[in-house]
């Protein structure tokens, strides 16, 4: 029996001899629930191909001729006849061994492969794109951040792995008897990171935004405290940090079937809102894709419908956000709105539906009608297409660093990076001080 390399936690094993099939598991992840099986034998000869265990996630993305539990057969013509990705590792005495079946990417699965659909057609799987974020904040200076009451392990392991990487110098915000206590707890080095007393998370708050006004700080970072508990000391009148602009949230989604960054607007700030509010959050994510590099950002404006009708509303507030871009009102991207998700994503769908659209299938942003639109459609792509999602509010004097407790670090770092670069673009004058 052969002993493959390591994939993930497990290893494959391939056996068998002349005259007889190499069976081979390979596990692709830390978590022993997707697991794949795959029996072949030599050139010309027939193989075998089982998916057992698959979670969900695999399940909806493996390949027609795999299905869970359904035994596929077919004829071996070469080396990577089984399936896109696949790659061959061992040649001896007639018989193949195949590694690196790449039929899909859970949340713990390794990033950069290639997965494929149902129906066949490939969907590759880019590299991290919080990377490329990571790499441009490399020669910049870190940025003094407030972050309000880091009172848990997720947001002071975060807050710290930030300034480890050369991204923030915080300043801890809150209780700092609890503040000491969780990272004692949970081993995390505070090092010489700045503790401001606070006693409670409303407190917090509030000198965390005295903080940004004083000139103390130049990012706004939230920690384990309440969204509203935040937002309320930054939209105070008197003491808060309002610009002329409406606040406004945008997940910057790193979605492993997307060809590039996808950001959603918004999701976590504005309920219902008007006309007049979609045009300033449509303005804030043009403004920020833009000091991210993106000269000309596609706007896909969504409703359940791809043409105006007055049942939907959302479908008016599109055509109108259209209008206003061409009238001037809206600078920057391009917009087209009403599209239903499908055609935003697919150029496939919107040609089948005679949809004429630069935006179609290749959208930078998708704004939704509502937040609760929002909040559902990212939620849906991080949990059951392992995705990531960053979070940042703009539309205040410094940019907002707004992440969920339920985050992963590499999302909250994800975060980091994207105000880093929006707070440097302001120091040199590349961006509006309103974002």
């Amino acid at each position: 029996m052969r002993v493959g390399p390591r994939i993930g936690q497990k290893r494959w094993h391939a056996g068998g001899g002349a005259g007889m099939d190499d069976g081979i598991t390979c596990v692709h992840s830390a978590s022993p629930s997707t697991f794949y099986v795959l029996r072949c034998g030599a050139e010309g000869s027939r193989f075998h191909a089982i998916a057992r265990n698959c979670c969900p996630a695999a399940q909806r993305n493996l390949p027609a001729r795999i299905a869970l539990d359904n035994p596929q057969h077919g004829r071996i013509r070469g080396r990577d006849d089984l399936a896109q990705g696949t790659r061959q590792c061992h040649r001896g005495a007639g018989n193949f061994a195949y590694t690196g079946l790449c039929f899909l990417r859970d949340a713990a699965c390794p990033r950069g492969r290639t997965a494929t659909r149902r129906t066949g057609t490939p969907m590759t799987h880019t590299p991290d794109k919080y990377s490329v974020l990571l790499a441009r904040c490399q020669d910049l200076p870190a940025i003094p951040t407030a972050v309000a009451h880091p009172c848990d392990a997720s947001s002071l392991g975060g807050a710290l792995q930030a300034a480890s990487l050369g991204l923030i110098v915080p300043l801890l915000i809150g209780p700092e008897a609890r503040i000491r206590q969780v990272a004692d707890a949970n081993a995390l080095d505070l090092g010489d990171s700045v503790l401001i007393d606070a006693p409670h998370s409303h407190a917090a708050a509030a000198r965390a935004v005295a903080a940004i006004r004083a000139g103390e700080a130049e990012l706004l970072m939230k920690g384990s405290l309440h969204t509203d508990e935040l937002l309320h000391e930054v939209t105070a009148s008197a003491t808060g940090l309002r610009t002329g602009r409406r606040l406004s949230h945008v997940f910057a989604m790193d979605v492993p079937s997307y060809h590039k960054p996808l950001f959603i607007t918004d999701a976590a700030v504005n309920i219902f809102p008007t006309l007049n509010d979609k045009a300033d959050i449509c303005r804030n994510a043009i403004d920020l894709l833009r000091v991210l590099g993106i000269e000309c950002p596609k706007v896909a404006i969504l409703s359940a419908v791809e043409t105006v009708t007055d049942k939907l509303p959302s479908t008016i507030d599109a055509a109108a956000l259209c209008m206003m871009s061409r009238r001037g009102q809206i600078e920057g991207g391009i917009l087209d709105g009403p599209l239903a998700f499908d055609n935003a994503i697919s150029r496939e769908a919107a040609v089948t539906k005679g949809i004429v659209s630069e935006v179609a299938g290749d959208p930078d942003i998708l704004l939704v009608p509502d937040l609760e639109a929002g909040n559902m459609l990212a939620k849906q792509l991080t949990f059951l297409a392992g995705a990531e999602a960053a979070g940042i509010v703009l539309g205040a004097r410094v940019p907002i660093i707004l992440t969920s407790r339920a985050d992963s670090v590499r999302a909250r770092i994800g975060s980091c990076a994207i105000a880093v670069l929006l707070a440097h673009a302001r120091r040199t004058g590349q961006a509006p001080s309103k974002i």
